[in-house]
């Protein structure tokens, strides 16, 4: 089996046609603003790559999603990126319907017969705030939930058909406050969409500023959890940071192997040069499956997320030892007369700015070994 057949076979057989399609257009068109991988994306049903078969879903387990995701990523960065965070936004969706009351069962097999993509508003990056700590108010109406607030960077800004965000809203039983997720229309007259992506790098993610405001958001949008506000990870968090790690990891495996593919294929260098290369890769990958095997249907406990980010943060060091190497055996000629090689190099680095930062997880970490409850700073 040839560099990347096993992850190309999984889209082909989830998603027919978009590797093609993707493999058929230059990478500086499919990564610039207004790439078309996005509607490619769309189009081969990518929006339904997590939901279950019986609600009209392609069923991807996390295994199979992650070999999906290297392969995108192998074409196009950016729509790895994007779509990850659609899959981030699901895969929380599919975790609270199981105790839901049937509503987000039809709001999923909605996402499949629509082909809508979600993107993600819950908080992330805000300096000295826990990523837990939802961005965006809400307060209660009767005409329902109003909500204000802001995400930037929010990937699928411009292609987004859903906004979910989290927010705090008092229990129905009047006990507190609970976490709950809301989906607010693309088209609702309170959200806007302004620029914020100034980097050439990942440009075709959509990754721009999205405002709410005094957007009303009906009970029926309105998805309630028995998570109370607080630090600590609730078991639907956990489960979605789990999936996120190892997705965008993934993805970003993904764009690495693309500079590695165009090693291999260059009968200039040697072959224990090139082979090295494709260990440290595969190496990394396979760690991301030994998580995803243990990553289930049902909710995962936080050693699985502790390894998630083990595992995510040992990937930013393979490709921080694999690009630079790929470039220098690629040599200057291939650097010049092609813009891919030095995109790629750049586009890589994008894993380490992702939540939760490795500074910030290393006292949580050191922590959740000496047998406390693992935060996510």
């Amino acid at each position: 089996m040839g560099f990347l057949d096993r992850e190309r076979a999984a889209l082909e057989a989830l998603l027919p046609g978009l590797d093609a399609e993707l493999a058929g257009l230059p990478l500086g068109e499919l990564e610039n603003a207004d790439s078309p991988g996005i509607k490619l994306f769309r189009e081969s049903g990518g929006a339904g790559l997590l939901v279950p078969t019986q609600h009209g879903g392609k069923g991807a387990d996390a295994l199979t999603a992650c070999r999906v995701q290297r392969a995108i990523g192998s074409r196009s960065p950016s729509l790895a990126v994007a779509t990850t965070m659609h899959h981030f936004s699901l895969a929380s969706l599919v975790v609270l319907s199981e105790t839901g009351n049937g509503f987000e069962w039809m709001l999923l097999s909605g996402i499949v017969d629509s082909k809508l993509l979600l993107a993600s508003g819950f908080a992330e990056g805000r300096p000295g705030s826990s990523i837990l700590q939802p961005s965006m108010t809400a307060r209660v109406t009767e005409q329902g939930l109003v909500v204000n607030g802001a995400k930037r960077p929010c990937s699928l800004a411009r292609s987004m058909d859903l906004l979910t965000a989290s927010v705090m809203v008092p229990r129905t039983d009047g006990t507190g406050e609970q976490l709950a997720v809301v989906l607010i229309p693309a088209t609702d007259p309170g959200l806007s969409v302004a620029p914020f992506w100034g980097s050439f790098a990942l440009a075709g993610a959509e990754s721009d500023q999205v405002t709410v405001v005094d957007a009303v958001v009906p009970e029926d949008l309105v998805v309630r959890t028995d998570v109370p506000e607080g630090e600590v990870l609730d078991d639907i968090q956990t489960t979605g940071f789990v999936w996120f790690e190892l997705l965008m990891t993934a993805s970003y495996l993904g764009a690495a192997s693309a500079l590695v593919e165009r090693v291999l294929a260059s009968g200039k260098v040697p072959a224990n040069e090139r082979i090295r290369l494709v260990t440290e890769l595969e190496a990394a990958m396979a760690a991301v499956e030994n998580v995803a095997r243990q990553t289930g249907a049902e909710r995962c406990a936080p050693d699985l997320l502790v390894d998630s980010l083990h595992v995510r943060y040992a990937a930013q060091d393979a490709i921080a030892r694999v690009v630079p190497r790929a470039v220098e055996l690629l040599g200057g000629l291939n650097f010049m007369s092609s813009g891919d090689v030095g995109y790629l190099a750049a586009a890589v680095n994008g894993l380490g700015l992702h939540p939760p930062a490795r500074g910030r997880m290393a006292d949580p970490l050191i922590a959740h070994l000496a047998g406390g409850a693992l935060e996510i700073l």
